[in-house]
């Protein structure tokens, strides 16, 4: 290779990415007509290639250093773009999209919450009557400890709060995605998980009530439950719209119903991972706390519940 020739050929070239840098660097990428920012990603391309050519040809140091500056400042521009765009996209989403998705898939929700809560219920009324309901749906170990010992069982969590904190997210959230994956069962699967857990929620209420225990469970529940419970709802949901595009789906072909439900599911799923994360924070760091008055616990469990109703409410924008 002629590298002078070379040189005096992809000069100008370096020379024009150069210039546009210098104002990207100065003044924003907005600076940019359209067009010019097709044209800075275009010239990045090539001088990377011109980088590539000129380390393999060996061209000299000062000419391989202006290549790589240059590649360098025009990856940091392109795709610090790239990246704030997706921040971006990320803010708009939790502070309108997921009440918007929500919004529009409440009566999923809802249906996802009544096969919990019912079921719960009448677990409540058959444990609080028959003994040998409760002995069938609750661990004996649990029952002696709450009955024979008067004890409930979260004082486990202090002292290995971190661990517990992490294994209760990783729970939450096996839970959530066993329930959405359930969908693919036309819903059956996600049934039985709303259903299952509504039972036991049930069994456990009436064995706490009792013994006179119901008030510093409760206290226990309310704080990472106000987020917990309408994330484990939501996830049900997101299950249930899956089970709608395979059963029902309407004037769409099943595989079109799929994305377009899908995507519903996948929104209220990606809008419910920070609540199970903050929901196992409080439940490993706050909730078993013994420190904290009980009374505490049932103004916070109700202040970000209020909180999440207000949230989720809010009308979308048009920005």
């Amino acid at each position: 290779m002629d590298i002078q020739r070379w040189v005096a050929r992809r000069e100008q070239t370096w020379k024009q990415l150069e210039s546009l840098l210098d104002r990207v660097e100065k003044f924003g990428i907005k600076s940019l007509k359209a067009k010019e920012v097709q044209t800075l990603a275009s010239l990045y391309r090539s001088t990377s290639a011109d980088l590539a050519r000129a380390r393999t040809h060996q061209v000299g140091n000062l000419i391989v250093q202006n290549l790589q500056t240059l590649a360098t400042r025009s990856y940091a521009q392109i795709y610090q773009g790239s990246r704030r765009q997706e921040w971006r996209a990320i803010r708009q989403f939790y502070l309108w999209g997921f009440p918007a998705v929500v919004q529009q898939t409440r009566g999923y929700i809802a249906l996802s919450t009544a096969l919990l809560l019912v079921p719960g219920l009448v677990s409540w009324w058959l444990a609080w009557r028959d003994p040998t309901y409760l002995a069938l749906v609750v661990p004996p170990d649990l029952i002696s400890q709450v009955r024979d010992r008067q004890e409930l069982w979260m004082g486990s969590i202090l002292g290995v709060e971190p661990f517990a904190s992490a294994n209760i997210m990783i729970n939450n959230i096996r839970v959530s995605f066993s329930a959405l994956a359930g969908g693919m069962t036309a819903g059956l699967a996600t049934t039985y998980i709303m259903v299952i857990n509504g039972i036991s929620l049930g069994a456990i209420a009436a064995l706490v009530a009792q013994n006179n225990l119901s008030y510093p469970f409760w206290a226990f529940v309310f704080p990472h439950g106000a987020l917990e419970l309408p994330a484990i709802f939501f996830a049900g949901a997101a299950g249930f719209l899956l089970g709608r595009a395979i059963l029902f789906p309407g004037q769409y072909r099943r595989g079109d119903a799929l994305k377009l439900y899908g995507q519903q599911a996948a929104q209220l799923m990606f809008g419910i991972v920070p609540l199970l994360i903050i929901a196992g924070t409080i439940e490993g760091f706050f909730s078993p706390n013994p420190a904290i008055p009980d009374l505490v616990k049932y103004a916070t469990g109700i202040g970000l519940f209020v909180g999440l109703v207000i949230y989720l409410r809010r009308k979308v924008s048009t920005q």
